[in-house]
């Protein structure tokens, strides 16, 4: 055999060789692991508030980053705990907990998982894999307020809540704060549904303010407060501000707006980093200037508001934006 045709030979071989090596099937070890995450909501992503909000959320990561998800509504607390850990065991990479109320579980759970990223939204627990995620709700309740205070008649208004959990509680004294810069003497009418999603109880809730003279009303019920906004169509002269998410058409002819957290950008924003290996625990505040929460007013209903108070509001909220007023400042405990 000459010289050449063995180095043709030689070549060929070594040319299979790693043909075959690259065509192998990869072991399961060597496989890409999927970018995996998960949400835990306290109610329906049905309710056209929060929970929905949350679910946008986790599709935006879907469709953004190429993630795997899943989502389980948890219906008691003791759900918080086994399904964070659930979602743990099966190496999730981030766990959303949306809500104030599952910071405990995540505390509990998340030293066991260390290689899974835990974050609370509304919360302010942090560990070296946990995070809290708050919303920054007081400037725009704010703004919805001093509407609220120039639009009544009555010189009554309402906040109607499900449950009195501290981010709710810190929104509806923001929009009580905000009435009151516009209308000193309004009154101001508090109610707790005690629930998530009854909807027959928030409506309920509205017909009773309604009978003690509350003509608009700001509800953060979540399912529950759909039942609000069927209470305002029923009755004369009422309105009614959303929460959450862009409520502004679940009953358009009776919302001046909605106090909206652009849940599905805070939620990337925070996968994001997930991703790329730069997360690491704190508690991370959004709010205006971060365009994640905002008034949303609804064009239907701009023409009833007058325009001196939407410049008044303009000008409110331009100040906000370049950091020289914030509604936090106005939050002295407010008498009942």
């Amino acid at each position: 055999m000459n010289k050449r045709r063995f180095s043709i030979i030689i070549n060929t071989t070594i040319a299979l060789a790693v043909v075959a090596c690259s065509d192998a099937p990869k072991s399961a070890g060597a496989a890409a692991t999927p970018f995996r995450v998960a949400l835990l909501t306290p109610g329906p992503v049905s309710d056209h508030s929060w929970n929905a909000g949350a679910y946008e959320g986790l599709l935006r990561i879907r469709d953004s980053l190429g993630a795997a998800i899943s989502n389980i509504e948890t219906k008691t607390p003791a759900d918080f705990e086994d399904n964070f850990r659930q979602y743990g065991a099966q190496a999730y990479r981030l766990v959303f907990g949306h809500g104030f109320e599952f910071q405990d579980a995540a505390r509990r759970v998340a030293p066991d998982y260390p290689n899974t990223d835990f974050v609370t939204t509304s919360g302010n627990t942090t560990g070296p894999n946990l995070a809290g995620l708050e919303f920054d709700l007081a400037n725009p309740s704010y703004l919805a307020g001093m509407i609220a205070g120039a639009m009544t008649r009555t010189g009554v208004i309402g906040v109607i809540g499900g449950t009195e959990l501290p981010p709710v509680r810190k929104s509806f004294v923001a929009f009580e704060q905000g009435a009151r810069r516009a209308n000193p003497h309004v009154r101001v009418l508090t109610s707790y549904i005690g629930n998530w999603d009854d909807v027959s109880a928030g409506r309920e809730q509205a017909l009773a303010q309604i009978a003690r003279g509350a003509d608009v009303i700001f509800q953060n019920a979540d399912a529950a407060g759909l039942g609000v906004f069927q209470a305002a169509r029923q009755s004369a002269h009422v309105y009614v501000f959303g929460s959450n998410s862009n409520q502004n058409d679940v009953a358009p002819d009776v919302t001046l707006g909605s106090v909206v957290i652009d849940l599905p950008h805070a939620f990337l924003t925070v996968a994001r980093e997930v991703k790329d290996g730069t997360f690491r625990g704190r508690v991370i505040s959004l709010g205006m200037t971060d365009d994640v929460v905002s008034l949303v007013l609804n064009p239907a209903m701009t023409s009833r508001i007058p325009a001196p108070v939407l410049t008044t509001v303009d000008s409110v909220r331009a100040q906000m934006l370049r950091g020289a007023f914030s509604a936090v400042d106005t939050l002295a405990p407010v008498a009942p």
